[in-house]
């Protein structure tokens, strides 16, 4: 009898951390790899935060906190959001979880039920479609394309809903794209699913602050959706904290209730000393951590114009977040070396096993034309890894 959960038999493997190890094992078997396939900032936390948890520590933050967060985060959070998104939400609205993928775990297990749809225009990030299926749900993929600036329009959307339809989850900025919705743009979105009270909106901005342009807006900004909208946050991204775990949600109160006790059955309170360090985090001016920010432009500008130089690839420049999303829909269909290059999961295959330079593919953010390099690295790494594909992909144009 197989042991195994049809549940655990759909879900897939994440293709960032298949393609992350495999890049590992080559280092480890003494290939010079570049890595370009985590999406973590290479920064240290910054030293404010870290003495906050120092002090955590010694005043013994060492027992549960509140399954939802300390109050004080919560005040923190709902500070941040009216301070940096003009969003009114009090503390009873918000849950802070185990790191913003919790948040969303959470939100999509109190509201889907199977055969339940949830509409994800693609690229996504590449975690969303296996926890859409994790609860139960199917995935609607909306797609898009180079042409488009991967973004889906109103009419693409009005077309797109069913009474199926349970919610619409996506990015902005985006992870993959590096693109963002403008104001206008959500606001168009705001109207169509305005009249679909069945549909929530999870508003994933956990890339909000790398931002090169313009502050970006919230579609929970528009008092029609209001009440429909879960905001998602975090940590990681805009103050290096990925490994401190800690994420939240923004939701209408009959929502966040539920978010409280689907978390209080999975993993209760996130990790208290690093609840207190958020708190100073949080409450800072977000230009004493610019800095990082800066650092990011520098080096998309960088790569942008190495890239560019790249026979085959078709790239935007990046708006946001740290990554390239070149189309090399040129490649697919190709013998490379011997290799066939059926879609992109194959050809990042070919360029971590012929340049060794290690990316991901599109297929798991449904694009399977485009790849997804970080640039989370040293520009040195950086340089040198994009001469590499260059100069391999040259012989075969």
């Amino acid at each position: 009898m197989d042991k195994l959960s049809d549940r655990v038999k759909r879900l897939g493997y994440s293709q960032t951390f298949v393609m992350s190890n495999k890049a590992r094992e080559m280092k480890a078997n003494g290939i010079d790899v570049i890595s370009l396939t985590l999406g973590e900032p290479d920064f240290d936390v910054p030293d404010n935060i870290k003495q906050a948890a120092f002090d955590a520590i010694n005043q013994n933050y060492s027992h549960y906190s509140p399954v939802p967060g300390f109050l004080e985060l919560r005040e923190a959070i709902a500070y941040k959001l009216k301070r940096d998104n003009k969003l009114e939400y009090k503390p009873t609205q918000i849950c802070v979880s185990n790191g913003a993928k919790q948040a969303i775990l959470n939100v999509l297990a109190a509201i889907i039920n199977d055969g339940d749809e949830v509409l994800l225009p693609a690229p996504y990030w590449v975690s969303y479609d296996e926890m859409v299926k994790m609860m139960g749900g199917t995935s609607v993929m909306l797609p898009t394309s180079y042409v488009t600036d991967f973004k889906v329009t109103a009419e693409q959307l009005e077309e797109a809903i069913t009474e199926k339809t349970k919610a619409i989850l996506f990015s902005s900025p985006c992870n993959p794209s590096g693109g963002y919705y403008t104001y206008d743009e959500l606001k168009s979105l705001a109207q169509v699913i305005a009249k679909y009270p069945h549909v929530t909106i999870i508003s994933d901005e956990i890339y909000e602050y790398i931002n090169y342009e313009t502050k970006t807006t919230s579609i929970a900004q528009f008092p029609e959706v209001y009440e429909q909208t879960a905001v998602i946050n975090g940590m990681s991204k805009a103050f290096a904290m990925t490994g401190w775990r800690i994420g939240y949600s923004a939701c209408p109160e009959w929502l966040a209730k539920a978010c409280e006790k689907v978390q209080g059955q999975m993993t209760s309170g996130a990790n208290t000393v690093a609840q207190r360090a958020s708190i100073v985090a949080l409450k800072t001016d977000p230009s004493e951590y610019r800095y990082m920010i800066d650092a990011f432009k520098k080096r998309r500008d960088l790569v942008y114009e190495l890239i560019k130089e790249i026979p085959g690839f078709k790239v935007l420049l990046p708006k946001a977040a740290f990554y390239f999303f070149p189309d090399i829909s040129h490649y697919i269909g190709k013998n490379l070396n011997g290799t066939e290059i059926k879609d992109s999961d194959d050809f990042a295959m070919f360029l971590l096993e012929n340049a060794h330079v290690g990316c991901v593919g599109g297929l798991s953010f449904g694009s399977p034309e485009c790849i997804r390099f970080s640039y989370a690295a040293s520009e040195e790494d950086l340089r040198e890894a994009m001469k590499r594909i260059k100069e391999l992909l040259e012989k075969f144009n």
